[in-house]
């Protein structure tokens, strides 16, 4: 598989990874909800990722990745730098592979649910700083000093590629789709479904959405280039703070129609409102492609909308605390 950076993934080269990842991976379900759509009059589907092996759609990238290393470099050390998920599908894959273990660094923020399903796997971790930024640049410092290949949770064109079978799925099941519904953080997730999405139907509306805590990716559409490193403030979404990487700018930021911010209350309450309506464990960084749609920010009325959930590795004790403010709340 060749894909280059700087140009369009193609829907081709997302064919040749869904071939190759789709023994590994489920077509997660596309499940309509009828309680938003009494909520903002739109047809509205949830693309539950949160159901995905590993409990997220990360695995997809990862997959794809590995599955196309060099034979020289099958025997290497691997070693990445993640908020959790993608850690998961790095580990998963050298799994499914019969590759060596990986060297996985994680910030010492990350939920103790994350690090817990990390540990089962076989693979080694470091908690190492307290953003995703900095065990990045530790991560990649221990590659170069171990001579370990690095694998970039999002800035990688074949792990794009990877992330992009979820646009493909998407359009499968509802080709007459009008808007999707995207949470960003590094960017790997909208860039490959965007490049899927618009090659098969332009028409259809690519919204970004993202924490006000983390604004890499709306500041690197409003400005013109990529914000590779945030400083992002308190956030549950952990998994989208950080910067927004060179690649997938390169791919989508002409593909993206919007990105749209969330304030951390409404993230919290779109978690507490999937458990409570939809009876789903969705983490913050999934549950916040639903935000736009319960807070009225939006007018989709008379569309079909479909809302991404890209994971579910939440920690029981704050989802005890989303549901405790959801009933204290008047």
């Amino acid at each position: 598989m060749t894909v280059t950076a700087g140009n369009a993934l193609t829907v081709a080269e997302v064919l040749s990874a869904r071939q190759t990842i789709r023994p590994y991976l489920w077509h997660t379900p596309l499940l309509p909800s009828t309680a938003l759509q009494r909520i903002c009059g739109a047809r509205v589907y949830l693309k539950t990722e949160c159901w995905q092996r590993t409990g997220s759609f990360k695995a997809r990238g990862a997959l794809n990745r590995l599955a196309h290393l060099r034979p020289e470099d099958r025997t290497r050390q691997f070693v990445t730098a993640s908020a959790g998920n993608h850690g998961l599908g790095v580990a998963y894959a050298c799994q499914v592979w019969r590759l060596p273990a990986a060297v996985i660094f994680v910030p010492e923020t990350t939920p103790r649910t994350k690090v817990n399903r990390l540990q089962a796997f076989d693979c080694r971790v470091h908690l190492a700083g307290p953003d995703y930024d900095t065990a990045h640049a530790l991560a990649q410092a221990y590659a170069r000093e171990h001579n370990a290949l690095y694998i970039s949770a999002y800035d990688d064109p074949i792990v794009i590629a990877g992330q992009g079978t979820v646009g493909l799925e998407i359009m499968e099941d509802l080709p007459d789709v009008d808007l999707l519904l995207v949470p960003v953080g590094g960017g790997g997730l909208i860039a490959g479904v965007a490049s899927v999405v618009k090659a098969l139907n332009p028409k259809v509306r690519i919204i970004g959405v993202q924490p006000e805590a983390s604004p890499s990716a709306y500041l690197s559409l409003r400005d013109g280039r990529p914000y590779e490193t945030y400083l992002a403030g308190p956030t549950i979404c952990e998994g989208l703070a950080g910067g927004f990487g060179r690649i997938p700018f390169e791919i989508a930021a002409d593909l993206i129609d919007e990105i749209v911010l969330v304030p951390e209350h409404e993230v919290r309450q779109a978690v507490g409102w999937l458990c409570a309506q939809e009876q789903m464990i969705v983490e913050g960084s999934g549950a916040i492609a639903v935000a736009p749609l319960l807070n009225g920010s939006m007018n989709v009325a008379d569309t079909q909308v479909v809302a991404i959930l890209t994971g579910r590795n939440l920690d029981a004790a704050l989802l005890r605390e989303v549901l405790t403010e959801r009933r204290e709340r008047p």
